[in-house]
């Protein structure tokens, strides 16, 4: 799994999920689950995090971005 450290101020931190809590919500799926998002997460490079609040974001907005629509810069 990817790691990724950024500099961000306390109100910024608490927008996203943190690799933490990402670990514990990605323990909490069946495996077959678990490795398809840890595979997605390998193939574009992004943190798991982002990968569970892309798919998260997806389920409770259909317009809003999802996999699909970018690859953005995670900094």
């Amino acid at each position: 799994m990817q790691m990724v450290t950024t500099s961000q101020s306390p109100e910024q931190a608490s927008e996203h999920l943190s690799p933490v809590a990402a670990k514990m919500i990605l323990a909490a799926f069946p495996e077959h689950i678990q490795r398809a998002l840890l595979a997605h997460a390998a193939e574009t490079k992004y943190p798991i995090e982002m990968v569970l609040e892309t798919a998260i974001a997806g389920f409770l907005d259909r317009e809003c971005l999802n996999f699909a629509d970018c690859k953005p810069e995670y900094v």
